[in-house]
């Protein structure tokens, strides 16, 4: 009688488990076939390229710039789709060797935000600028649209090669013939509301006001 009740448990108990790996396997086709009967993402393609500014070091996913700016852009009526393509600590050099992901995305616009941690680490200015060069001929090799997020460095890092960074962004701009937003931290460097305890990273709000920069610098360009 034992024997019989111990392998009439484990049938039941067998038979539970089959009807529930039946119910996962169907759960799951059913998702991924709705999954695909979804339209595809035709929407045209904004990447926010840069570092961790881009990135939204510090402040929840949702609360970066790119983000807010795909609400922005959602709620004025634009149908584009922004990609976030910023990393941590990255510099000219690093959003040079990124490219071929970058342009892989097919992108309309790409805003630029790279040379910040050149300038805070004191790289050479002729490297950095001969990689934001090389970046933004590809760009528009891709026939793509760029637009280029000048950078500001304090002012301890010497007022010739301070002034020389700064003037790099316009410089560019004039040559490759692109958009420029003179100075992305505009109205947030400087200030502790505005900024994380590092005094570099902007917070929510602090992104919130670039956002409305951001915003008006490409509205022009988008359909």
């Amino acid at each position: 009688m034992a024997a019989r009740g111990f392998i009439h448990v484990t049938f039941r108990t067998f038979a539970a488990a089959l009807l529930a790996s039946a119910w996962v396997i169907a759960f799951f086709s059913s998702t991924v076939a709705a999954a695909s009967a979804l339209p595809p993402d035709d929407r045209p393609r904004i990447v926010a390229f840069g570092d961790s500014l881009t990135a939204g070091l510090g402040v929840a996913a949702e609360e970066s710039y790119p983000s807010q700016l795909q609400r922005r852009l959602d709620k004025d009526g634009f149908r584009y789709r922004v990609i976030n393509a910023g990393v941590s600590g990255d510099t000219t050099a690093g959003g040079l060797r990124r490219m071929a992901w970058v342009l892989k995305s097919r992108p309309h616009i790409v805003i630029l935000e790279l040379g910040g941690n050149d300038g805070l680490r004191g790289l050479g200015l002729r490297e950095t600028k001969a990689n934001l060069e090389q970046i933004i001929q590809q760009i528009r090799s891709a026939s793509v649209t760029v637009v280029l997020a000048g950078m500001k460095l304090p002012p301890n890092y010497g007022a010739e090669y301070t002034r020389d960074f700064e003037a790099m962004y316009p410089d560019l701009a004039k040559k490759y013939h692109v958009v420029l937003m003179p100075f992305f931290l505009n109205g947030v460097a400087g200030s502790a509301s505005l900024n994380q305890a590092d005094g570099i990273h902007p917070t929510e709000e602090g992104y919130r006001i670039i956002v409305d920069k951001v915003f008006e610098t490409i509205k022009p360009l988008l359909k």
